[in-house]
């Protein structure tokens, strides 16, 4: 954990998470984030109230998000509404910051940063929504963007939208900056912000907080292909329990 005085106070950020599901690992993914960086404000946008909620964190009741492409929708119609300061960083129960440490500055030059995605080389491939950077300008411009049913709403951004929003002046950040800001399925080179993904997550954890965590999800929540990485992962190393549950979901 970092001393205080290496802790950055991103006083124009907000910490937001937005979730109808995994709830006491998105709050674990809150505290994590808060422990490393002193926020604005930082809210929780759940149709739930947690039973027990830090003091600091601001919980605000929204619709019942039933599917990921109502969350796809909240997220870029709705989370305008929300967000007061200049940024909003984003998280999910499987992606925080991991070192308050890297923050730099210059990330707040640009409008959107996300984990680039190493299967684009378009120069299109910024990125990963789970764990991400906006601007309220971004989250703006994004409230007139359109969605289909299979689209999720970092590819609407990200890709789909791209050219557009830059029309507006959005400005996503390059894929070193984005580099140096995230990781997600590109290898961590060490020193970045924060991360996404359940792959990335279990590292993080000890036996028996993976356990707990994994165990706790909704079953549907992880997709077929990342339950199969983490089955793969866990019996790699050992971790006989975790391989188990993990094949018991693909099932």
């Amino acid at each position: 954990m970092n001393s205080p005085l290496e802790r950055p106070a991103l006083k124009n950020v907000t910490l937001v998470a937005v979730t109808s599901v995994a709830l006491a690992a998105t709050l674990k993914a809150i505290d994590a984030s808060m422990n490393q960086a002193d926020f604005g404000r930082v809210l929780l946008l759940s149709d739930r109230r947690p039973p027990h909620l830090d003091d600091h964190v601001e919980w605000r009741e929204i619709e019942h998000l039933a599917s990921r492409q109502d969350y796809s929708r909240f997220m870029l119609h709705e989370l305008a509404k929300h967000v007061t300061t200049s940024h909003a960083l984003c998280v999910q129960w499987d992606g925080y910051v991991l070192d308050g440490a890297a923050w730099r500055p210059h990330f707040l030059d640009y409008d959107y940063i996300g984990a680039p995605w190493p299967h684009f080389r378009d120069n299109h491939n910024v990125g990963n929504g789970g764990f991400s950077l906006r601007s309220r300008h971004l989250l703006e411009a994004c409230t007139t963007l359109p969605l289909s049913r299979s689209e999720s709403e970092d590819l609407v951004i990200s890709r789909h939208f791209r050219p557009a929003l830059e029309a507006q002046g959005i400005r996503f950040a390059p894929e070193a900056i984005a580099r140096q800001f995230s990781y997600e399925r590109m290898p961590a080179q060490g020193g970045e912000f924060g991360f996404h993904g359940a792959f990335n997550l279990v590292r993080f954890l000890s036996r028996e907080d993976a356990q707990k965590i994994f165990m706790s999800l909704e079953r549907g929540l992880l997709a077929r292909s990342e339950r199969w990485e983490l089955f793969r992962w866990a019996l790699a190393r050992g971790r006989f329990r975790l391989a188990r549950n993990m094949l018991e979901r693909l099932v």
